[in-house]
């Protein structure tokens, strides 16, 4: 029997908050494949089954390198991921709405599957110094991230998605 699809987790972070997040979705996984977004290519979101996307909002848009991550992949991937799974984790510091939309609509313009709820941990940054100092994420969410992980991977596994 061949191996059941991998789940990709793909993250950018700066202060470390969407970093700790997907990392605890891949503890949750088992067998995800975790890539910075920085390293992600058009060959790996191609081999992967489904998707968990982990980024911070900035400026009330994805961070520069999730989007210059889809701008690199976007073309090559068109037309060659319909139906596939994906879900998503926002680290904001009030709101993150404006980020999970952007990225709502690039998984549309790739025809992707949203299988969970979006994720958004918001960590009350608002002055200079609490945005550019490094995040600690409470416990609960870093289990809500083990979880989705989990989740994800099994879907994957057992060809519930």
């Amino acid at each position: 029997m061949a191996d059941a699809p991998h789940l990709l987790i793909a993250w950018h972070s700066r202060t470390g908050g969407s970093e700790a997040l997907a990392r605890a979705a891949a503890d949750g996984a088992g067998s995800a494949r975790l890539l910075a977004a920085d390293e992600v290519a058009p060959d790996d979101l191609l081999a992967a089954g489904g998707y968990l996307f982990v980024g911070p909002e900035n400026l009330a848009a994805l961070s520069g390198a999730m989007k210059e991550m889809f701008d690199r992949c976007y073309y090559p991937c068109l037309g060659r991921l319909e139906g596939r799974p994906y879900a998503t984790i926002i680290c904001a510091g009030s709101d993150g709405a404006g980020a999970q939309r952007q990225l709502d609509r690039i998984a549309t313009g790739w025809r992707l599957r949203r299988v969970a709820d979006p994720v958004i941990v918001n960590t009350d940054a608002q002055t200079p110094e609490a945005i550019l100092a490094p995040k600690t994420i409470p416990a609960n969410h870093l289990a809500e991230a083990r979880n989705l992980g989990a989740a994800l991977a099994e879907g994957l596994a057992s060809g519930i998605f």
